[in-house]
């Protein structure tokens, strides 16, 4: 141990009189710091964590391949290891020993850095220091060894500098270092899995900005570890400690087998691709990071009140503040700025009623359709279109749930997603139908996805108990008999009741669809926490909308899916000009719907006459609705014809508008009542401090002119400012 320690304090001591070594382990990094800081504006954007792991993990490469690789060769050719030899001493000692002062040289450089990040930029103090420096340190540790190989193997400073600039380049650009990995082409992304590099620069930002431990990386650091005992072995064997002392030019190939751990992870990379994952949502969560002022705007909070002027301060995906003026001065707060005249903040749109699985249209082809695609296309329409955050209310429980995992985690940009989980109804009840067609084998798996047609009062609780812990978010039942030409079986009260208690007592939302004004009557008693469409057939009694009103149960009327119906029935194809409508549907679907429409298959005037009068009971419904106090949220039943995923709330507000409810009172049913009714009311649906800053921004006074909705000028989504022209394309933001 003496010769270890003595080795290492001789090393340290050479290495700390070297001028050009001080220079680049403390004096180079930090100009690289406050360089690259002041390049990406650190102090509003949120990038320090980035700025930080580009600079350790720059050091650590320096350290490395550098300080090592090229210093041993140098001590080669000045004949100073020479010197070693006459001593009783092997090469393990002296490499031991370069380990250590490399580590020793790298921690205060680690210390500063942090420390500078947290003075100037408010990094705030890691939670997870131990973890940081242990794994950084074991990257270190790693590269040195990897640099010693190449001492080895070189025969000359030309070539030990070649085979440095070699490894070193391809790190410095591909991994993630110099630029966020996801800002890179596919085919470098998928290079980078290659490289020891990215792995330590994805997980010193994980453990920085995720909050994740050294035990979460336990693959890049096994992978180290591997490297570092590995490189270290061939580093002994390699030694040599003269300059005249030549190796054959093939023991280079030593330096690639020393990766052969990183080649190992690249390899099931390219199978499961969770280190591209990981580096999207990293980048994600760094894009939510931002800072910013919107100012000069007209602010609806999203309970009904609206501040002109106004101004709404972002940082870090959170409201810090709304200032009834222009607000500060932006300089002063060190954030961007965003010009808000002309334009009105509102809190993101929410659509507590769709079926994502559902096109809304139909495809010329039939094999061009997939529901599971639609689902994930569904969601990015939605965000486009400003509707931040949707509930499905009937689609496939298991995709539907690794999709809001997805979206939640931040791989996917897309509309946050709450889903109720299977229908609960009857054999031959509504639900049923969508999937009668299937044969046997193939209807027994969809309709366990689907719904759920429990046989007895125990079942139904069972079942809701099993949704509860699958994650689900709601329960949805079905009450209807149907009409005249599609009738259905309704479900027998001691069942749906069964539900609905063990729903109450999971503290899972039970959203009632119901057809009439009798299974308005029987969802209410059963202590439903929203009615979905109400009735279209008749007039539901105002004693029961009082009622609703006092117990806080929520209506829906979902004009939307009325409209809908009629169109297809009368041959319109009026929603499809709409521009939201053509901005967002993919091509195929749009000319395969107005082709459907075109040939009259679906045209019937007599049900159309039917459907407008149901408007009209619709409407009504939902006026003595508002006027009894009942809290109003928005649903369209986007899925079904001519209802389109993402425009289709910006229509059902204007419905709700043209039948005489006020454009405030319709926009708070899509904002903070909505929210309240996800059981998110806390961190959704106003602009106000704490919230999540979950933002539509648009320009004209919607509060006036309810179409004002449509004209977007800005969507913000837990702070991140969203490029929507990018939401479809699959290099940026891939659904698969």
């Amino acid at each position: 141990m003496k010769k270890y320690l003595a080795l290492t304090a001789i090393d340290l001591r050479l290495a700390l009189r070297d001028r050009s070594v001080l220079f680049f382990n403390y004096a180079f990094p930090l100009i690289f710091f406050f360089g690259l800081a002041g390049l990406l504006h650190a102090e509003r954007s949120g990038a320090i964590p980035l700025v930080v792991t580009s600079v350790l993990v720059i050091g650590v490469l320096g350290n490395g391949l550098f300080g090592a690789g090229i210093r041993a060769v140098v001590e080669r050719e000045q004949n100073i290891l020479r010197r070693f030899k006459v001593t009783p001493i092997t090469p393990v000692p002296l490499l031991v020993a370069s380990v250590v002062t490399g580590l020793l040289l790298y921690v205060p450089a680690v210390l500063l850095i942090i420390g500078m990040a947290h003075a100037f930029y408010s990094l705030p103090v890691p939670d997870r220091p131990i973890s940081l420096l242990l794994f950084l340190l074991l990257g270190a540790a790693a590269f040195r060894a990897i640099g010693l190989i190449v001492a080895a193997v070189a025969n000359s400073m030309q070539e030990s500098n070649i085979i440095v600039q070699i490894l070193y380049m391809p790190m410095l650009f591909l991994s993630g270092v110099t630029f966020p990995a996801s800002m890179l082409p596919r085919w470098a992304q998928e290079v980078s899995q290659f490289l020891p590099a990215a792995y330590l620069a994805t997980g010193v930002e994980s453990i920085l900005t995720r909050h994740e431990t050294l035990a979460d990386n336990w693959k890049p650091s096994g992978a180290l570890l591997i490297t570092l005992v590995i490189g270290l072995f061939i580093a002994a064997r390699l030694f040599r400690w003269e300059k005249d002392e030549r190796v054959k030019g093939s023991a280079k190939l030593w330096v690639a087998a020393v990766l052969a751990p990183f080649v190992a992870l690249g390899i099931g990379q390219l199978r499961t691709s969770d280190q591209i994952v990981r580096n999207r949502v990293l980048w994600r969560q760094l894009q939510r990071n931002d800072a910013f002022l919107i100012r000069n705007a007209r602010v609806f909070v999203g309970d009904g009140r609206i501040l002109d002027p106004a101004s709404v301060l972002v940082r870090k995906s959170r409201i810090e503040a709304v200032f009834e003026s222009a607000g500060p001065d932006p300089g002063t707060l060190k954030v961007d700025t965003v010009e808000g005249s002309g334009k009105t903040v509102l809190p993101g749109l929410i659509d507590v009623h769709v079926h994502l699985g559902a096109p809304g249209g139909a495809y010329s082809d039939p094999k061009e359709y997939s529901a599971e695609d639609n689902e994930g296309r569904a969601l990015l329409q939605y965000l486009y279109c400003g509707v931040t955050a949707v509930r499905s209310t009937g689609d496939f429980l298991d995709h539907s749930l690794a999709l809001r995992k997805r979206v939640a985690d931040g791989e996917i940009q897309a509309a946050q997603l709450f889903l109720t989980g299977p229908l609960f109804t009857t054999a031959g009840g509504h639900g049923t139908e969508y999937l009668s067609w299937l044969p046997a084998p193939a209807r027994a798996a969809a309709e366990a996805q689907f719904v759920r047609t429990p046989k007895s009062p125990e079942e139904a609780q069972q079942q809701v108990r099993e949704l509860k812990s699958a994650g689900v978010d709601g329960i949805k039942a079905v009450l209807e008999t149907g009409r005249t030409g599609m009738l259905f079986a309704r479900m027998d009260l001691a069942m749906f009741r069964a539900a609905a208690n063990e729903s109450r007592a999971c503290q899972l939302p039970l959203a009632v669809h119901t057809g009439s004004a009798q299974d308005v009557s029987d969802a209410v008693e059963a202590g439903a926490s929203s009615i979905e469409h109400g009735s279209f057939a008749d007039v539901i009694p105002d004693d029961l909308f009082q009622h609703m009103a006092r117990s806080g149960i929520s209506y829906d009327p979902t004009l939307s899916v009325l409209e809908g119906f009629h169109d297809v029935s009368a041959g319109r194809d009026d929603l499809l000009q709409r521009s939201l409508v053509r901005q967002v549907l993919p091509q195929k679907l749009l000319s395969g719907t107005r082709a459907a429409l075109a040939a009259g298959k679906y045209t019937n005037g007599e049900r159309a006459a039917g459907l407008q009068s149901a408007m009209h009971v619709a409407e009504d419904n939902l006026r003595r609705a508002w006027k009894a106090g009942v809290p109003l949220v928005t649903g369209s039943d986007a899925g079904n014809t001519l209802v389109f995923h993402g425009p289709a709330v910006h229509r059902e507000l204007q419905l709700w508008v043209a039948a005489g409810i006020p454009p405030t009172v319709a926009l708070q049913a899509a904002t903070r009542n909505a929210a309240q009714l996800l059981g998110t009311g806390s961190r959704l649906g106003l602009v106000a401090p704490g919230y999540d800053a979950t933002l539509l921004v648009v320009d004209g006074d919607p509060t006036r002119e309810i179409s004002s909705t449509e004209r977007i000028s800005m969507v913000i989504f837990q702070g991140e400012r969203v490029r929507r022209a990018e939401l479809f394309d699959p290099a940026k933001n891939p659904l698969k």
